[in-house]
């Protein structure tokens, strides 16, 4: 039996060190092996059945004595796999507990480390706790540890060590403490230690066995002075102290105000949500004032927190306010962020929730959590505070859509051959059936649905209407499926007599929600006009009905077509593929120069694209590049960048004459030295919800100044560094210089930039161009502003369209791509984002846009507005989930760019050549011939017209 116990351990030994190669070579920092049989481990570690060594309660322990509340180790017992710690240059995996007859734990686990493979003594297990300690304060660490392995032959030393890595100097190590350990045994390792600085970064691990031995943890704690006892968190991993006030108000404080207890207010009316008290803020002067609490060195950078709290306001005579929880992080350089986290409106009668989450991508010196957003003089209430590692959630199933009938009008009596049967009047206004409308459908329409039968020339006139949601209806309940993309499309003219400008909509009540199907402006009674659109339900419904409303009272309107049908996206993109292979391939022809043409001939050629230049870029931000899994999917996966924010007016020169350009600088700095071109988004915003109170506060010669001075300080420092420059963005949407210094101002903007920096092309940028949604940024008026923009001499170069868009239809989107580029100015999405709760749908979204942007010959670029979740400016369109798991969305988008790289193989003909279609971008080129094999790149520029590219064998 012994001897084939050590034939089976031998097999084992051997398919683990394979294991471990391949693994290794797949560069995986952490490897998980399979848990062995009891049967092969216990000879592996070599416990000999001896009880000592299984694992033990930690009674023996003086941990038990001391308090573990807020243990700054995460997974401090493995109880969550490996998650949180990683291997430093070895191997790791868990093992579960061996069954002894140790009375349960208070905080009990269920595994141990075994860290093997190791080949230096300082080879061990680590975890990066810098977000956690702070400098002069007192630390104590307590460990189980053991040691085991074929080449144990005495006691082996078990230490304790920091890792401290400063911003501008050399990497230092602090020994903590150690112990000496026996085979066979589990000891205690214990030892404090207070850091005199704080580095940039903390990293905590346990070293020290000979190369070859393995180092066995069982659990590891780290706490500071003044705590209670306990597990790691209390209040299922609370790590705000004393959340519900059962301990008064210790470790609470005023933001600019006081903090109270209550155990009731308002004469006994108002009573705790939960336990037995509540605090308040009173005496607030402004609005940022409010209750907070110190969270430093309880929090983990790059990982995902929820926050949940109960509000209520009182006083005042404000019966409801907006209340914010927002976080303020201070870097170790003094850099102060505002990071907000949840929003909710508070009343004075009742306790609202309040809910949010945020991510730290960075290691901050200090960390506050506080509530602020009522009016001064209103008392925010606060019932219970949580901040917790976020869950993880589970990705959304894909749809499951039967039948969907694509292409299939679910409007019931659209042609109003049966009078209005199926239709009623929304109020009490009065339909009538006439003739004499459009008899083919509208352009969006006829370009999804191709020929199509004549309309009748019937329509609704709508008359008498009271109100300006009055029209005709119809229930689509039992016809909208959940999750399908609709495309709507109708015929629309006012009534006669009637004056513009008008709006008229077509609105889709999905039970209390409205939601917009498509919406036109009419400015005359004359001619019809196309309205278009989409929508989505995503929720199941208990009605949903579809009416048409929009003018004002006593404005009469016509309806005709209405068609409302399923839009059948693969066929969609089957055309879309054949319309990008079509514009944006080229004809490439490699041409072979050897002394010897008879050795070239029929050689094996293997063309591969490394890289597509087509510009996909994406927007980022200064807190994302401290977050090092952010800047790597970033770098590998986009040539273009544009920020979010730090190169507006309002965060360069926030107060009057103080400029800050150096988050800026940083995130210039960071796509410099990666490749990266850049967008300068943007100079003005004429949008006056964005403009700074000082700013404001200007008078006309003083802004004109100001505006000047703008100009001249940014485009001056970064002149030619910044590819394209956002010149005032959203003037369809704001036109806060016009109206103060007059019409010719856009235009002078555009030209002061151009000859401040005449490398860069001038863009206007702005929204819902592309999803007939916005009467206000229609595709005619774009072109409008833009027509009479050049026509008062201003250098426009380019047109931005944003692409914030919701279920996108793509014949909509080509629609507006078409009637802009009849301009002759390159297109650019300039920050495109798709939400949807469901991945798939999400990615589905993606693909439309991406799709009819690179099928499209007028759009050369694209930018996403952000990947990462909850670093984005509208929820569910993330790509890369908070804590780095890229999901469905991010794959379909990984998808597209591997499908834009054009690969090719064959032989080298008569000639010494090899020919083949490729997207423009750079390609790597492998020769074969006998036993002579030759590397080239080589680059596809754009163009139309063949490429000949020499290629020296």
């Amino acid at each position: 039996m012994r001897n084939l116990t050590a034939f089976f351990l031998t097999i084992f030994n051997h398919l683990k060190k394979l294991l471990v190669q391949w693994f290794w070579l797949k560069r995986l920092q952490e490897v998980i092996f399979p848990t062995p049989s009891m049967e092969f481990l216990t000879p592996l570690m070599m416990m000999n059945d001896n009880e000592d060594f299984q694992t033990q309660t930690l009674d023996d322990l003086s941990i038990r004595k001391r308090n573990l509340t807020n243990n700054i180790i995460h997974n401090h017992n493995f109880s969550n796999g490996l998650h949180s710690w990683h291997a430093n240059c070895c191997d790791v995996f868990l093992v579960s507990p061996s069954v002894g007859n140790s009375e349960p734990k208070a905080c009990e686990h269920h595994h141990h480390a075994v860290v093997t493979n190791r080949n230096e003594h300082w080879q061990g297990l680590e975890q990066d706790i810098t977000t956690r300690v702070s400098s002069g304060s007192t630390y104590t660490v307590v460990a189980r540890v053991g040691v085991s392995g074929m080449h144990l032959e005495k006691d082996a030393d078990v230490i304790a060590t920091l890792r401290l890595e400063y911003q501008h100097s050399e990497t230092k190590y602090l020994f903590i403490t150690k112990t000496v350990v026996s085979k066979e045994k589990w000891e205690n390792l214990e030892g404090t230690f207070v850091l005199s600085d704080k580095p940039k970064r903390v990293v905590f691990y346990l070293e020290g066995p000979a190369p070859g031995v393995n180092l066995l943890i069982e659990s590891v704690s780290i706490y500071g002075d003044g705590q209670t006892e306990g597990c790691v968190y209390n209040q299922e991993g609370n790590i705000i102290l004393n959340p519900e006030f059962e301990d008064g108000v210790n470790n609470w404080s005023g933001r600019g105000c006081k903090v109270a207890l209550h155990d009731s207010m308002g004469d006994g009316k108002i009573l705790p949500k939960s336990g037995k008290f509540f605090a308040s803020a009173t005496g607030r002067t402004q609005y940022w004032n409010g209750i907070q609490q110190d969270i430093s060195g309880r929090i983990q950078r790059k990982l995902a927190y929820e926050v949940t709290a109960f509000v209520r306001i009182f006083g005042n005579n404000v019966t409801s306010s907006s209340v914010r929880a927002t976080l303020w992080v201070q870097a170790p350089d003094s850099h102060e962020q505002y990071i907000g986290i949840a929003n909710s409106q508070a009343t004075d009668s009742d306790w609202v929730q309040l809910q949010g989450k945020f991510l730290l991508n960075g290691s901050p010196s200090k960390v506050v959590i506080y509530l602020e957003g009522p009016p001064p003089g209103t008392d925010i209430l606060l019932d219970g505070l949580m901040v917790k590692h976020a869950d993880k959630i589970p990705p959304s199933p894909r749809p499951i859509i039967e039948n969907p009938e694509y292409g299939v009008n679910i409007i019931t009596n659209s042609n109003l051959s049966d009078r209005t049967n199926g239709w009623f009047p929304l109020g009490n206004c009065v339909l009538n059936v006439e003739t004499g409308s459009p008899r083919i459908l509208p352009p969006a329409a006829r370009d999804t649905l191709g020929p199509h039968e004549p309309l009748s020339g019937r329509y609704i006139h709508t008359i008498n209407r009271t109100q300006t949601w009055m029209g005709p209806a119809q229930m689509i309940t039992d016809k909208v499926k959940l999750f399908v993309t609709y495309q709507v499309s109708a015929w629309v003219r006012l009534g006669p007599g009637a004056t513009g400008p008008q709006n008229v909509n077509v609105a889709v009540g999905v039970d209390s929600q409205w939601v917009n199907g498509g919406q036109v402006e009419i400015n005359d009674s004359d001619r019809w006009h196309e309205v278009c659109g989409s929508f989505r339900v995503e929720k199941q419904p208990a009605k949903v009905m579809v009416y048409i409303q929009g003018p004002a009272a006593g404005v009469s309107f016509m309806v005709a077509g209405l068609q409302i049908f399923a839009a059948d996206r693969q066929a969609r993109f089957r055309h879309l593929k054949r319309q990008t292979d079509k514009i944006r391939k080229r004809d490439v022809t490699l041409k072979f120069s050897t002394s010897d043409s008879n050795n070239i001939h029929g050689a094996t050629v293997i063309v591969k694209q490394i890289q597509n230049s087509f510009p996909i870029g994406s927007c980022i931000s200064r807190s994302n590049i401290d977050n090092e899994d952010f800047v790597s999917f970033f770098t590998k996966n986009f040539n273009w960048a544009v920020f979010g924010n730090e190169l507006k007016w309002y965060w360069t020169e926030a107060q009057q004459g103080t400029l800050n350009y150096k988050d800026a600088d940083d995130l210039l700095k960071l796509c410099n030295d990666n490749n990266i071109a850049t967008r300068g988004h943007c100079i003005f915003w004429d949008v006056e919800s964005t403009v700074q109170d000082w700013v404001k506060k200007l008078s006309k010669p003083d802004l004109s100044t100001a505006l000047q001075n703008r100009l001249n300080s940014l485009l001056n420092r970064y002149k030619g560094r910044f590819e394209h420059y956002d010149v005032n963005n959203e003037m369809l949407h704001g036109s806060f210089y016009p109206d103060r210094l007059g019409q010719d101002t856009r235009a002078d903007m555009f030209k002061t930039a151009s000859q401040l920096d005449p490398s860069a092309t001038l863009f206007v940028n702005d929204y819902h161009i592309e999803d007939g949604c916005d009467p206000r940024s229609t595709p005619e008026k774009y072109m409008n502003q833009i027509l009479d923009l050049v026509q008062q001499g201003a250098p426009v170069g380019g047109i931005g369209i944003q692409g914030h868009i919701d279920s996108p239809v793509g014949p909509v989107v080509c629609s507006a791509l078409d009637k802009l580029g009849t301009l002759g100015l390159p297109i650019w999405f300039t920050e495109l984002d798709v939400s949807s709760v469901n991945e798939y749908v999400r990615a589905d979204d993606l693909e439309v846009m991406f799709r009819e942007a690179l099928a499209h010959t007028a759009v050369d670029g694209i930018m996403i507005w952000g990947f990462w979740e909850l670093f984005m400016s509208r929820e569910n369109s993330h790509l890369v989930n908070a804590e780095g798991e890229i999901n469905e969305a991010g794959n379909r988008f990984l998808e597209l760019k591997k499908e834009w790289l054009s690969h090719a193989h064959g032989h080298v003909d008569d000639g010494s050549e090899f020919g083949f279609r490729g997207f423009p971008g750079t390609y790597e080129v492998v020769v074969v011939t006998g036993s002579k094999k030759i590397v080239n790149k080589f680059v596809v520029e754009k163009g139309d017209e063949q490429l000949v590219v020499p290629i020296n064998f």
